[in-house]
């Protein structure tokens, strides 16, 4: 099972989670991130936009590989796109597998890419105005280690 989901609405990551870990009862791990707007540094919105026509393709391909390296038993990756207020849930990634390094590496896998390598593009609006975020050096570093 691959649930694979680009979504302009609101979604319950413990929905979801429940939904995986209900789908496969005999999983010996699963495991999840959640990534929400941060609260604090000023931030009173964030907006994600990105390129329609390569993102849900993009996703799907990041899911087909994520299933080939560590074979989970299923994995689903969510991640919203919009204007959203601090705390609202922006990704829910988790993946049930026979054993917990298979799941937290196919979590980890597609969360250093969906936070580097992604066709996603995000800004900040803070009192002063909207900012560009960037992906930070250590975001890279994290994506790199997958290339070995």
């Amino acid at each position: 099972m691959r649930d694979v989901r680009v979504t302009a609405s609101g979604f319950s990551p413990a929905s979801a989670i429940a939904g995986l870990a209900k789908a496969f009862p005999d999983a010996g791990g699963l495991a999840s991130f959640v990534g929400r707007v941060r609260q604090g540094d000023s931030v009173k919105a964030l907006e994600l936009t990105h390129y329609e026509p390569l993102t849900l393709p993009g996703m799907e391909s990041l899911a087909g590989e994520a299933v080939a390296r560590f074979a989970p038993l299923g994995l689903l990756a969510w991640h919203r796109v919009g204007v959203m207020t601090p705390g609202t849930a922006i990704v829910v990634v988790a993946a049930a597998a026979d054993h917990r390094r298979a799941a937290f590496d196919t979590v980890d896998f597609l969360m250093d890419h969906l936070k580097s390598a992604a066709w996603f593009w995000k800004r900040e609006r803070r009192a002063d105005g909207w900012h560009w975020i960037e992906p930070r050096p250590d975001d890279y570093a994290a994506l790199e280690r997958w290339r070995v």
